[in-house]
């Protein structure tokens, strides 16, 4: 049985490859994903970012962390899951020419087609790795800001990616990540299906941990800037639920919401040095 990272590299391997022959993304039926999860539910409109680029945007995300990123010029930034380098490009817009964009992805069609949209556009200080978000091939104190942008939730150890986080930002660093959270629980059908974890939903956790686990790793200052309830398709539930199980979920507490989220490394650790 493949676990978790295997089935995200599959699918998003299978996504890169088929945005590059020109397959439509959004249907995720018996054509594209061939599982009947719509990849793209979650994602926000880029077109009036600057630094936007079509061919990079698969619409995988759940929101814009470069919205509350509070980047700089000159500013070194780490995105994690970098994807095609659609929020790379845009962050290099915000911290310019002087700056540096490293995207890390752990699917190597993704950074195939990463690295040839850069190369398209000329970037001489945008680079993309290969890696994995639990192992970072960054050294420590490199990043001003971590961004992310619908990853970590695909992430089986997420105390250990927030841990990397932590040790890779420099301190008076700060991370922006948009996520999906839940508040209540998912059916255990939801829960259990593979397909639903790469499509971004099983693989959240509640919300109050999610950000008690940033407050583990170190992070500070918590502050969540952007929250709003999802949407899932009936017919997209339908393909793990009966209908009975689905108006049942529909009558409980249990909501999917995307949130950006904020929080800082301290620039002195509480022992009175340098972290």
């Amino acid at each position: 049985m493949k676990n978790a990272k295997e089935i995200v590299k599959e699918k998003y391997g299978q996504i890169a490859g088929q945005s590059q022959s020109g397959e439509n993304l959004s249907c995720c039926g018996p054509t594209c994903c061939g599982d009947g999860v719509d990849y793209t539910i979650f994602s926000e409109s880029y077109n009036n970012l600057d630094g936007y680029n079509p061919d990079a945007d698969l619409g995988l995300g759940c929101g814009i962390p470069t919205e509350f990123a509070r980047i700089k010029k000159g500013d070194t930034i780490i995105d994690l899951g970098s994807g095609a380098g659609n929020d790379c490009f845009v962050a290099r817009a915000l911290t310019g020419e002087t700056g540096r964009v490293i995207g890390i992805d752990m699917t190597e069609p993704m950074i195939k087609k990463a690295k040839a949209n850069v190369k398209k556009l000329g970037f001489s200080n945008v680079e993309f790795r290969l890696g994995d978000i639990e192992d970072m091939p960054i050294e420590r104190d490199t990043a001003d800001v971590v961004i992310s942008n619908c990853v970590l939730n695909l992430v089986p150890d997420k105390e250990k990616a927030f841990s990397e986080i932590f040790r890779i930002l420099k301190p008076g660093g700060h991370l922006s990540v948009s996520d999906v959270v839940l508040k209540g629980n998912l059916p255990e059908k939801i829960q259990k299906a593979a397909e639903m974890y790469a499509g971004c939903i099983s693989g959240a956790i509640e919300k109050n941990q999610y950000i008690g686990m940033i407050d583990k790793a170190g992070l500070k200052e918590i502050k969540v800037n952007k929250e709003k309830e999802i949407k899932v398709p009936d017919e997209m539930l339908l393909n793990f639920l009966s209908n009975d199980e689905l108006n049942e979920f529909r009558k409980s507490d249990t909501g999917i919401f995307s949130m950006t989220v904020y929080a800082e490394k301290p620039a002195v650790c509480s022992c009175g040095g340098i972290c």
